[in-house]
């Protein structure tokens, strides 16, 4: 597949697998790398010292390109964008903040830069800040989630009609049929978290990716809007965060009752009634756990079958 996703990366396939807190380390970033699409370090959940060993764990597991994800609320950001600067990485994706703080400190080292937004409005503010490509993610994806909550199959072909830069379609795309479904909307490559999670390679506990796979239709909600909107998984902690929300409660007591640490007790200590459990509505989708590089081929071999039968 060449475009301009393959192209601005290098890549064989115009698939990104996603940032994702306390799920991509460099095991899955190289190894979707490895398969032909373009792996990310979540440096979400890094502390600086430990997201550097992970940027060269993974150069040594890849000589194919990877980026870091990077969400701008870090409050270490300045030493996060030293050391992506010091070890030579070549793609940043950024979220969470606005384009215009390090787009161009990156650009002038060379780093290609790709922001994520939920609406037209910040995609026309991306392109504007110079960003390199943009992530347009819809309301079905998991964790952090725009306030807007507008899908993907409207925010696409709206955001490629404001925009002459690259569109990354995200949110609700596990599959070849999706990839294809996002490309006939207008984007230009797909970014795919959730698919990923149930992956071996994938940092967080066995016990997360097993419910990953449990989860059916209507299983994630979108709530916390107070603080950063973010789709879970019900379990007992959303079911107690409903009954607070009956009370109409204020954001600080929203905050406490969220408490620290809550996504990490989930997804990587594998603490099914008390963590935070973040998905996408395509979880349900989602059957088996198995290599990344098994995944990105069933959605190439399944993207070129589907497309064939429409021509």
């Amino acid at each position: 597949m060449d475009n301009r996703i393959t192209q601005l990366f290098n890549i064989e396939y115009p698939i990104i697998q996603a940032g994702m807190v306390w799920n991509s380390g460099w095991r899955l970033a190289s190894a979707v790398s490895n398969a032909g699409g373009l792996g990310l370090i979540g440096a979400g959940s890094m502390y600086p010292d430990v997201l550097r060993e992970h940027i060269q764990k993974c150069k040594k597991a890849t000589d194919k390109p990877f980026g870091v994800n990077v969400p701008m609320l870090y409050p270490n950001i300045e030493e996060i964008m030293q050391i992506i600067v010091e070890e030579g990485v070549e793609i940043v994706f950024t979220s969470a903040g606005n384009p215009k703080t390090w787009t161009s400190f990156l650009q002038e080292k060379g780093i290609k830069v790709v922001h994520v937004v939920s609406s037209v409005k910040f995609a026309v503010k991306s392109e504007l800040a110079g960003v390199d490509a943009v992530v347009a993610e819809g309301f079905e994806a998991g964790g952090h989630n725009g306030r807007e909550e507008t899908t993907t199959l409207t925010l696409i072909p709206m955001v490629k009609e404001k925009v002459k830069i690259p569109v990354i379609a995200a949110g609700g795309i596990a599959t070849g049929r999706g990839m294809l479904a996002a490309l006939v909307l207008g984007a230009d490559g797909v970014q795919i978290g959730s698919r990923f999670v149930a992956s071996d390679e994938a940092s967080s506990h066995i016990n997360f990716k097993e419910e990953v796979v449990k989860a059916q239709d209507g299983d994630t909600y979108l709530t916390l809007k107070e603080l950063a909107p973010a789709r879970l998984i019900k379990n007992q902690f959303f079911n107690e965060l409903q009954e607070l929300y009956k009370q109409k409660p204020t954001v600080e007591q929203v905050r406490e009752k969220l408490g620290r640490g809550r996504a990490k007790k989930g997804m990587f200590e594998g603490d099914l009634d008390n963590g935070e459990l973040e998905i996408g509505q395509i979880a349900g989708l989602i059957h088996e756990i198995k290599p990344a590089a098994e995944i990105v081929k069933e959605i190439v071999n399944e993207f070129d079958e589907v497309k064939a039968s429409f021509c």
